[in-house]
């Protein structure tokens, strides 16, 4: 029940207040978040770089409600791209968005995020690099699945995410390796009912392990959420039984979260990409998600303690 406490925590000011000024936040903000700006953000693409790692980019920002919000977010993507532009780094990071802050839940928000996340997939492309579109929850995939298909037609790199603990995600699974799709694969982190997803953890592990194998046999390119260690290594031994050299999938794990894991896959040969957020409203961007999954708190908590 902690979920729906943590969330309204993330729309409280006053919860703010409080929380920004406690001993040891900045410590959490730091550790997970790269930075507020496009120029703090940019030493951590270099050095990621100087590892032999790649990265994801995410400027934070939820709660769209207004038009002018969502077209504030597209900006705040263009930015980055420009400045990715300006210090010839285009090829050394793709774009991760959610079309929530691109006003899909807005009226009308299929049309409105679909305009607002084209022109940053075109400039994405313009310089060397692709976007991503973010899973949210059930009720915005198919809109998600719409806006993905539509925008493959002149930007067929872009990619999706799928989660493991939803029912519908193994046919997902099948129709975008069929189609040849770039897909990132993670367990979930919503908070789902048991009408549309898995509950236990075993049963997740378990549907995680089939769609990896479809997509690893089909003609997509996937792209592997997790920090999960028997995971890692059961995705690194179907893409040896589907005939997948190392460049034909890769490894993606969150800024902050077992550094030394990121070094050593892409040590081994592997493509390595290191998930990245940035921009001034950690906050929210922080506490959602804990609400998502308030086990995170443990598991943040965890990663604090081992320094990597």
């Amino acid at each position: 029940m902690l979920g729906p406490v943590i969330l309204a925590a993330s729309r409280s000011d006053k919860m703010r207040r409080f929380i920004s000024a406690a001993p040891g936040t900045k410590q959490v903000v730091d550790r997970f978040i790269a930075g507020e700006t496009v120029d703090q953000v940019v030493p951590v693409i270099r050095d990621a770089a100087d590892k032999g790692l790649e990265v994801t980019l995410d400027v934070v920002g939820e709660d769209i409600t207004t038009p002018e919000q969502a077209a504030a977010a597209r900006d705040a993507y263009l930015e980055l791209i420009d400045r990715l532009k300006e210090l010839e780094l285009g090829t050394a990071a793709e774009m991760s968005v959610k079309l929530s802050m691109f006003g899909q839940s807005l009226d009308g928000g299929h049309e409105l995020a679909l305009a607002n996340v084209r022109p940053v997939v075109e400039a994405a492309a313009a310089i060397g690099t692709t976007v991503t579109l973010d899973a949210e929850d059930h009720t915005t995939l198919d809109s998600m699945f719409a806006i993905h298909e539509e925008l493959r037609k002149d930007f067929p790199q872009t990619g999706c995410v799928i989660q493991a603990y939803l029912f519908r995600t193994e046919e997902d699974a099948r129709r975008l390796a069929a189609a040849g799709s770039r897909v990132r694969i993670v367990k979930g982190a919503y908070k789902e009912p048991a009408s549309v997803a898995h509950q236990d953890k075993a049963e997740i592990d378990k549907a995680y392990v089939r769609i990896l194998r479809t997509l690893m046999e089909g003609e997509s390119y996937p792209m592997i959420g997790s920090h999960d260690p028997r995971l890692i290594a059961i995705a690194q031994e179907l893409g040896r039984k589907a005939g997948r050299k190392l460049d034909e999938y890769e490894f993606q794990m969150l800024y902050g979260i077992r550094s030394d894991e990121h070094v050593r896959l892409a040590a081994e040969g592997h493509r390595m990409r290191v998930y990245t957020a940035y921009g001034t409203d950690w906050y929210g961007y922080f506490m959602r998600r804990l609400a998502e999954k308030p086990a995170n708190l443990l598991f943040f908590g965890r990663s604090i303690l081992t320094k990597g």
